[in-house]
């Protein structure tokens, strides 16, 4: 079983790539050059990878744990965290609207490009916040039997997405995009 610390790592390195590619999908659209068909392919990658599996270990089974051992989750790293990711799906809502809309006038590209930038932002300051300071207080501060648990549900979660191939997809995605926009 693997620590699911250094996975949940792992992913952030992953969604970083990502983010660097969106970045550079905004500045394209800046310049009147990006391609339209890509947005959804991000829009995926960030619903289905960063959030609804990167997203969910940390907030159902890690930050409940957490919370779970007296860590406080209206105030504090965990409270910060959960705000954080809510305000991304804020962003990302935007990038998915966009993807149903028959036009992109000025107006919404700038939009666009305000939600990307916004998100890109966002996520650069918060991975470091939990690599560098939430991860390292789960680790020092929960006892050994609560980190097995956190590591025996983060590989359930892993296994169905093993069984159902998404991870590979999703994770191939997060790559395609990366090297498309580097």
């Amino acid at each position: 079983m693997s620590d699911p610390i250094e996975t949940l790592m792992a992913e952030h390195r992953l969604i970083e790539g990502v983010l660097a590619a969106l970045d550079a999908w905004a500045a394209a659209l800046a310049a009147g050059d990006a391609d339209r068909d890509d947005l959804p392919r991000f829009v995926r990658f960030i619903r289905d990878f960063a959030d609804a599996k990167h997203h969910a270990k940390e907030e159902d089974i890690l930050f409940t744990v957490m919370a779970d051992h007296g860590f406080p989750t209206q105030a504090g790293p965990i409270a910060v965290m959960l705000h954080e990711h809510d305000a991304g799906r804020a962003h990302v809502k935007v990038l998915a609207e966009a993807t149903e809309g028959a036009d992109w006038d000025a107006s919404e590209r700038a939009r666009l490009i305000e939600a990307a930038r916004g998100f890109v932002s966002l996520l650069r300051q918060h991975i470091p916040k939990e690599d560098n300071v939430l991860y390292p207080m789960a680790v020092d501060r929960l006892p050994p039997e609560a980190m097995q648990r956190v590591a025996e549900r983060c590989a359930a979660v892993e296994d169905e997405y093993a069984r159902s191939k998404d991870g590979e997809r999703l994770e191939a995605l997060g790559r395609e995009l990366i090297a498309r926009y580097s």
